[in-house]
């Protein structure tokens, strides 16, 4: 009967070590810092861009103005007495802004139409 292990000649085998085709040290070494330079550099120019940034959009932002913070006490919760009502005159709002002709620049001559005839002018337009 045949053995199931392969017949191993010692003579064939180099004696243990290591690979002589591996990377040296030295390389190891250099990527190593040439990695941590460029990843300094890249903390270093992103705190740059950021730090003008963020002083370019402080000068761009402009003070507040001084009674804005200053707010009336709260004497209690703004509830909505009616708010059926509310909702009514707000549609009634709407569809008077909707439905009715109205000044927007008398002196340039521009005038608000109502929705239903603005898309009467844009069908005729878009038939011609």
């Amino acid at each position: 009967m045949q053995s199931s292990e392969p017949n191993h000649d010692a003579r064939d085998h180099a004696p243990p070590g290591h690979e002589l085709s591996d990377l040296s040290p030295r390389t190891i070494v250099f990527f190593a810092i040439g990695l941590v330079v460029m990843i300094g550099l890249a903390v270093v120019i992103t705190g740059l861009l950021m730090y003008d940034r963020g002083a370019r959009y402080a000068k761009r932002q402009t003070p507040g103005l001084p009674l804005a913070w200053e707010r009336e006490a709260m004497t209690g919760p703004r509830l909505q007495v009616d708010p059926q009502k509310e909702l009514r005159d707000m549609r009634a709002g709407e569809d008077t802004a909707l439905n009715t002709y109205q000044w927007v620049d008398r002196d340039a001559g521009i005038v608000k139409i109502p929705i239903e005839r603005a898309m009467e002018i844009l069908a005729e337009k878009m038939s011609k």
